[in-house]
């Protein structure tokens, strides 16, 4: 269980050209909260929220759709997000 630094989080964006338009602190502590109660990389539940990438050991996708569990990871990181984003 590997928690996620903005450091991470900012050289993400700058070397794909993207640009944040959230804070980004909230959003760095929304995923290691969720990543205590999922104990996985936090890395890979950061690419689930920007790239919508599946993890397969938490089986997130099924042909290409969200499973139950996708959602709920997802749904999740919202709530943390805007609870921590105030």
């Amino acid at each position: 269980m590997k928690n996620i630094t903005l450091k991470t989080i900012n050289k993400y964006f700058k070397d794909n050209n993207l640009e944040a338009r959230h804070n980004l602190k909230s959003f760095k502590k929304a995923i290691n909260t969720l990543n205590k109660e999922v104990q996985t990389d936090a890395f890979d539940l950061f690419l689930l929220i920007v790239e919508n990438k599946s993890i397969d050991g938490l089986h997130t996708h099924s042909y290409g759709f969200h499973t139950s569990n996708g959602r709920y990871l997802i749904d999740s990181f919202k709530n943390l997000y805007h609870k921590f984003n105030i």
